[in-house]
């Protein structure tokens, strides 16, 4: 284990992989998962700002990063996802958590909080939808056009090509494309999400997060009302999320708080990192 900046990386062997993951801080546990394409650093905000009372531990998902990559589409499925985090959590000696997630990570948290409730001490979410709401925004014209990228990514080989092409130039649009704050993502922050890209066999397993999506399914299902204290943050300019799909959220989960920063896009925790550190240390607080 190297230790940076009062970082510390280290491995954990959860469900026959290594997974590789950034520490910062003591206390009870705080797991972040990040969403696509990004990878630990996308929390690096968070765990500065957090330390001082908790354990800050941010993932590198499987088949990201430094993270073991297998291969084909299975282990992308949600309900292994969702075992990752269990097992991660109990390897680092840990029987409850608050869970923060963003984008593909929410997604995981969404899910996971419903697997393993009795766990978790709270739940952050960021600019992802409940799954009904994801569901239920997915049969309607506006979201369908915002998610074209999801059909795309179902295709072989074309969109690992596509995001390779130009030297990664795709994953720097993504980011600063999308920012509103365009000064938010540094050339070294775009130079280090083009590495962890760039690294074997992780443009694949990055987009067999969507391959291995079931729209007929898991996401489908009745879902019952979540009894987690919840925070869901919302960037009101996310391009690829509408802001409509957080209406209603509080059908599904009994304990809600829901907040949104203006002029913010996608990448809310990275875009304006002062405004979501305040906002969860104030539901932390409660």
């Amino acid at each position: 284990m190297t230790t940076t900046t009062s970082r510390q990386h280290g491995f954990l062997t959860v469900n026959g992989l290594r997974l590789h993951y950034v520490t910062q801080g003591q206390g009870p546990l705080m797991l972040f998962l990040h969403g696509f394409p990004e990878f630990w650093y996308s929390w690096r905000y968070q765990l500065d700002a957090f330390a001082a009372h908790y354990t800050c531990v941010a993932l590198d998902l499987r088949g990201y990063n430094d993270s073991d990559k297998p291969a084909g589409i299975e282990p992308y499925r949600m309900e292994v996802l969702i075992e990752d985090v269990w097992s991660a959590m109990v390897a680092l000696g840990h029987e409850q958590m608050v869970l923060v997630g963003h984008d593909w990570g929410g997604a995981i948290a969404w899910a996971f909080a419903y697997a393993h409730p009795e766990v978790l001490q709270s739940l952050i979410v960021m600019n992802i939808p409940h799954p009904a709401k994801f569901a239920e925004g997915l049969r309607t014209p506006q979201q369908l056009l915002r998610s074209w990228y999801i059909g795309i990514f179902q295709l072989p080989w074309l969109p690992e090509w596509l995001l390779q092409a130009g030297d990664y130039w795709l994953i720097q649009k993504i980011f600063q494309g999308m920012a509103v704050d365009k000064t938010a993502f540094s050339d070294d922050d775009l130079r280090a999400y083009k590495a962890a890209a760039a690294q074997p066999g992780a443009l694949t397993a990055m987009v067999n997060y969507y391959r291995a999506l079931d729209l007929g399914g898991r996401w489908q299902q009745p879902w019952s009302v979540l009894d987690v204290p919840t925070l869901l943050i919302w960037g009101e300019e996310d391009a690829a999320l509408r802001k409509e799909l957080t209406l209603g959220t509080d059908d599904y989960v009994s304990n809600l708080q829901l907040r949104y920063i203006p002029q913010c896009s996608h990448w809310v925790q990275q875009e304006q990192p002062g405004q979501v550190n305040a906002l969860m240390a104030e539901f932390l607080d409660r």
